[in-house]
């Protein structure tokens, strides 16, 4: 990690001294900060937009640069899909560990040493730390590129941020458009029609299945309110002043994307997380939220997240770019009711209790549920039939890693996160809250490594098949 950071200095020197006129226009709360790190962002900016939107493109190049090489050196992403899996509308699954290891280090040795022998020795996988965003100094809402172009198409409206792109490559993201299924109506399989659900197209997809208030529902979580970077002040990130962004420009289709921020309930800057977009579907089953879980119900949430969590959990920026204030009668309930209606995809070799039809699946798949509810430990967490103990689960992760400051995020350990549902996993990459974990194999390994649970090569290939069959 110490070469890490050198090498991320050495290669962002002319990047960092092209966003120096960007932080002219926050001179004074650095000060502040170096003396007392605050809760609170600037609210006047000083500097004219037209400066600031000149520097950062100019510095845009070299700071993703500077990123992909760090994504890089974490972890192999070249094109390597898994023979015969693929995600409910056909894109491939890929394949494989991509966490990279030190030099010298293979994933027995690692199995072989314990947590204080892995810490000592700092060879515990960078591409299991945190994740940090592109610009984690700033963070906010970054997204894929087919997402823009989609939204572009149909709306005229722009999510393109003239400082940074999207990080990860397509190949590791889920598919787009993902299907939709409704509790209310499984008759009807996917009813998205192969289209990426908005304003343009949601009434005529959806009259006829959804009643009037689910229909408003639907039309609230399409429409766009001013966001902590796309608005119309003159501290957003787009080159013109935006309507925002909607709930579904993230989870596109009543799913997700994979669009990033950070979560805005930590502070100093360095120690928020990366935040990877969950899924929808399944909501139904779910009574945690919030990227600390304090909110205990999906109305709680969608209010909170156009209150707050747009504007990074600052109300005091949030009410100077325009807050949303829903009402929790006559809008937040509707838009609740919509979000508790998404389904899972089908999983045809499960049973009615969540667990494989001996008739239907492999013997792979057999042996990797064996696993799954034996030797590897996954179901004390994870309970069918949807997956989930609705919980939360301190991983003790701090047991491998000094904290370190890298890439602008300080990997630490992650404290106790949520127990997302299995249902459908294979359709929603990168795994973890935040992203780090690029495929199922990554995530099998994490797990085998933290929980200490020295699964065999072969083991672990049939967990991966098990969860593929959910």
């Amino acid at each position: 990690m110490h070469h890490l950071r050198f090498d991320f200095r050495s290669r962002t020197t002319g990047m960092l001294l092209a966003f120096s006129l960007c932080v002219v226009a926050q001179a004074h709360a650095a000060a502040d900060q170096a003396a007392a790190p605050s809760s609170y962002m600037p609210v006047t900016i000083e500097v004219p937009f037209d400066v600031t939107e000149r520097a950062m493109a100019l510095a845009k190049f070299g700071a993703m640069q500077a990123h992909q090489e760090f994504l890089a050196e974490r972890y192999d992403l070249a094109d390597r899909p898994a023979a015969g899996v693929t995600m409910t509308r056909g894109k491939a699954v890929q394949a494989g560990v991509r966490a990279r290891l030190r030099p010298g280090f293979t994933w027995d040795m690692l199995d072989a040493l314990t947590p204080e022998e892995i810490r000592a020795q700092d060879c515990f996988p960078a591409g299991f730390k945190p994740l940090a965003h592109p610009n984690h100094a700033e963070g906010g809402m970054l997204f894929p590129h087919f997402v823009i172009e989609e939204i572009a198409r149909q709306e005229q409206r722009d999510l393109a941020r003239f400082d940074l792109d999207f990080d990860l490559p397509d190949r590791f993201l889920p598919e787009f458009p993902a299907p939709i299924f409704l509790t209310t109506r499984p008759d009807l399989g996917d009813v998205s029609q192969g289209r990426v659900v908005t304003l343009d197209n949601y009434f005529a997809l959806f009259n006829g299945i959804l009643n009037p208030k689910q229909l408003e529902g639907l039309r609230l979580l399409l429409t766009p309110f001013p966001q902590q970077q796309f608005n119309a002040t003159d501290d957003r990130r787009s080159v013109r002043p935006s309507r925002g962004v909607a709930c579904f420009d993230c989870h596109s289709n009543g799913h997700t994307d994979a669009a990033t921020h950070l979560s805005g309930d930590a502070r100093p800057q360095a120690f928020r997380h990366r935040v990877d977009t969950p899924s929808l579907r399944g909501l139904f089953v779910q009574r945690l939220f919030g990227s600390q879980r304090a909110l205990k119900s999906v109305e709680d949430f969608t209010e909170f997240e156009q209150r707050g969590a747009y504007f990074d959990g600052d109300p005091v920026i949030a009410a100077k770019k325009g807050v949303n204030v829903l009402d929790r009668g006559g809008q937040v309930q509707p838009m609740a009711e919509m979000q508790e209606l998404f389904d899972f995809p089908p999983a045809p070799k499960l049973n009615v209790l969540g667990k494989l039809d001996p008739r239907k699946a492999t013997s792979s798949e057999l042996r990797g549920q064996d696993l799954f509810f034996g030797k590897a430990q996954c179901a004390t967490c994870h309970v069918p039939p949807y997956y989930t103990d609705n919980s939360m689960h301190d991983l003790q992760t701090g047991r491998f890693f000094a904290p370190v400051m890298a890439h602008g995020v300080m990997t630490t350990a992650d404290g106790p996160i949520k127990t997302f549902p299995l249902r459908g996993i294979k359709d929603s990459p990168p795994y973890l809250h935040d992203g780090r974990l690029l495929t199922l194999a990554d995530t099998i390994e994490f797990f085998n490594l933290v929980l200490e649970t020295h699964l065999s090569v072969s083991e672990k290939v049939d967990i991966e098949a098990f969860l593929c069959a959910l």
